[in-house]
């Protein structure tokens, strides 16, 4: 048993994007990712649609084998999108226009009613539904109100602090406890952003979390070293670690 690899290819469209051309494909690139060993595909479809455009979502959701997970932002008009595509999966994110990336986890407060109808929706069409937020135990209770199925904790400041070799201790407790909390309330537990290596290996040890979901770093990575050397790698470090806890378990 391992951890999920959702591949995140935006950055996939982002290249191609660059030179308005069609080279690289994010459709070859999810077929080669699965190939490679990932358990899923993420793709944010943004409102001012910066990396991954409409059609990219429409020739990836017709190949039914791929299992992918669309990024979205609470609103009617997204929402009217993935009921006419029909993703596996939706992962609710928040969205600024004026933002590098999505910079931390959904106001689940003041966005209550947009995403409580939202959810109802995505439910009905049975589109198992994801929310991105702060690992804090309010925001989790909150998503179980909601009837979200899933939470996805938001990484980013672990990440940082790993990255730049700075205490992360209090951090990672924190998500470990948010991570049992989650599960106790009969929610799947995921977890993304600005993971690399090291932050996998860390959070790998948290045993509530099921699923990681990297973008960036993997295909920068995988620039350099190759798709398949960088998802071998990746999936290398996610067994390696649920392995060491089973063995500790027994």
């Amino acid at each position: 048993m391992s951890i999920r690899l959702g591949v995140n290819i935006d950055h996939v469209a982002t290249i191609r994007n660059a030179r308005g051309e069609k080279h690289p494909d994010p459709l070859l690139v999810a077929k080669k990712a699965l190939q490679y060993g990932a358990d899923s595909i993420t793709i944010h479809l943004r409102e001012d649609r910066r990396h991954i455009n409409d059609n990219d979502l429409k020739l990836i959701s017709l190949i039914k084998s791929i299992p992918l997970n669309l990024e979205m932002a609470a609103n009617a008009q997204m929402l009217k999108i993935a009921i006419k595509h029909k993703p596996s999966f939706v992962c609710i994110v928040p969205e600024k226009r004026a933002e590098i990336t999505t910079e931390g986890g959904l106001d689940l407060i003041k966005n209550r009613n947009e995403l409580k109808k939202t959810i109802k929706t995505l439910n009905k069409y049975k589109i198992r539904t994801s929310l991105f937020i702060n690992p804090t135990k309010q925001d989790i209770k909150i998503s179980k109100i909601l009837d979200a199925k899933c939470v996805e904790l938001h990484t980013g400041s672990i990440a940082n602090q790993i990255k730049k070799n700075k205490a992360y201790n209090h951090n990672f407790k924190n998500i470990k406890k948010c991570a049992k909390y989650a599960k106790s309330l009969g929610l799947e537990v995921h977890a993304g952003h600005g993971m690399d290596y090291k932050t996998a290996k860390v959070l790998s040890k948290i045993n509530e979390i099921v699923e990681f979901n990297i973008g960036h770093f993997l295909i920068g990575e995988s620039i350099v070293f190759g798709l398949k050397k960088t998802i071998k790698q990746f999936k290398k470090i996610l067994k390696k670690w649920i392995s060491l806890v089973m063995v500790l378990i027994l």
